[in-house]
């Protein structure tokens, strides 16, 4: 299960602020970055400027895994464990950006142990209890 569109981060210069700007907190197998929202660098759509919307995103390179396949399942896994925990953070990150990034390695971390990494990580920037 994706994202619903309000809630996914898009575009590039989005992405760059988050990689210059946004705090990080480390994990062992994925690095959360977080930052108030900014609208500015959102496309002029009415309902991309909403800046108490919380957005997520999920970057897996290719330094992760080189198939593309497990790429993609290990995306999915993580969009469908936000999608169920995004109503909580909608209380909790009002107008933050999120975005996870997965590190080398994590590919050979099981799922059940990806998904309580990004639990913690949620819950040490402050967006779930």
């Amino acid at each position: 299960m994706a994202l619903s569109r309000e809630h996914r981060l898009r575009g590039r210069f989005v992405f760059d602020r988050l990689y210059q700007k946004g705090r990080r907190h480390h994990g062992q197998w994925m690095v959360l970055r977080t930052l108030a929202a900014e609208v500015d660098l959102l496309k002029s759509d009415p309902r991309d400027r909403d800046p108490q919307s919380c957005r997520l995103g999920v970057v897996v390179s290719t330094k992760v895994s080189k198939s593309s396949v497990r790429r993609n399942q290990l995306r999915r896994l993580l969009h469908a464990h936000l999608s169920q925990v995004v109503s909580g953070l909608l209380q909790q990150g009002r107008g933050q950006w999120l975005l996870i990034s997965l590190k080398p390695g994590s590919e050979d971390a099981g799922d059940q142990r990806l998904l309580g990494e990004c639990s913690e990580l949620l819950a040490k920037a402050g967006l779930q209890p």
